[in-house]
């Protein structure tokens, strides 16, 4: 089994076709099509389907662990680097949205001034999106809302954040005593996360322990298509504080909801073997900066035992 092999059936992977994944690793079609035909005789199956171009089962097993072996011949040539005074690779980063807005900017100015040479790819999606992309390799850090569900993947907290009511100032639930129950919550219809996501099991968690069951005008798994329906008259909605920008606070608000307990947001890794230099590097750097902020947005609170784990 040679390691360009299981280059090309990553690259088939992640770029959808033989002709694609050529161009990606800097070769020709046939090629591509000659290292996956010995891979699959020497495995003795199908990896790919010539009908559809899709992997098959055996296929998708095989990628996942060659993206692990891969990640881990990268960390020879990062880890050698670190003997040098200048870590050399690349790290790629998941981030919820909501995290992002604020952590990146942090981030790219001191992964700037300590780390020049790590190159940083940034992926923006939700807990369902990138938790898989984590796991198989795709990914090799991110920051998630808690909890994260697969087993392989271990976090520390990073902070937490309120969860709040986001409506219009002109709206009746705007001109209460600055906080809402979710009794009164109950009489109005909603814009809510998506269920199973975790920050609607925060919410359905609150409600419930209240006896009471939240009206959904739509479910969505998406913090920020969310808000700019709220933004643009569709209702009220319960998110992360962190959604309001300051810019948007002249014509909405934000309502605290009473008995409901702030989101955790963790930074996470795969629980099994050892990152590369360049990934504990920033790993570093990340819960550095998010320990030395500020400035912090409204409604995010820094743990003071935050600690590298």
């Amino acid at each position: 089994m040679e390691i360009r092999q299981l280059e090309a059936l990553v690259g088939i992977a992640e770029h959808g076709t033989f002709s694609s994944a050529a161009e990606a690793l800097g070769t020709v079609q046939s090629n591509i099509s000659n290292r996956i035909a010995r891979l699959e005789a020497e495995l003795a199956t199908e990896l790919v389907d010539r009908s559809s171009g899709a992997l098959t089962e055996s296929g998708v097993i095989v990628v996942e662990r060659a993206r692990r072996i891969l990640a881990e011949l990268a960390a020879i040539a990062s880890d050698v680097s670190e003997l040098n005074a200048d870590i050399h690779g690349h790290v790629s980063l998941g981030m919820i949205g909501t995290a992002g807005r604020w952590i990146v900017p942090l981030l790219l100015e001191a992964q700037r001034s300590n780390y020049p040479h790590i190159a940083l790819r940034i992926t923006e999606g939700t807990n369902s999106v990138i938790e898989p992309q984590l796991v198989n390799g795709q990914l090799d850090l991110a920051v998630l809302a808690w909890p994260v569900m697969a087993p392989e993947l271990n976090e520390v907290d990073l902070f937490k954040e309120d969860l709040v009511l986001i409506v219009d100032k002109t709206h009746e639930l705007a001109q209460g005593s600055g906080s809402v129950t979710f009794e009164t919550l109950s009489h109005y219809e909603l814009l809510l996360p998506f269920p199973g996501t975790p920050i609607r099991r925060e919410i359905d968690e609150a409600a419930r322990a209240q006896g009471i069951e939240l009206r959904p005008i739509i479910e969505l798994d998406g913090l920020r298509t969310i808000a700019s329906l709220t933004f643009d008259g569709h209702g009220p909605s319960i998110l992360p504080a962190t959604m309001l920008s300051a810019h948007l606070r002249d014509k909405f608000t934000a309502v605290r909801v009473e008995g409901i307990s702030q989101r955790r947001v963790s930074l996470v890794t795969r629980r099994f073997g050892f990152p590369a230099a360049p990934v504990r590097a920033i790993h570093a750097l990340l819960i550095d900066v998010v320990k030395g902020a500020v400035a912090t947005p409204e409604g995010v609170f820094i743990p003071p035992n935050t600690t590298l784990q």
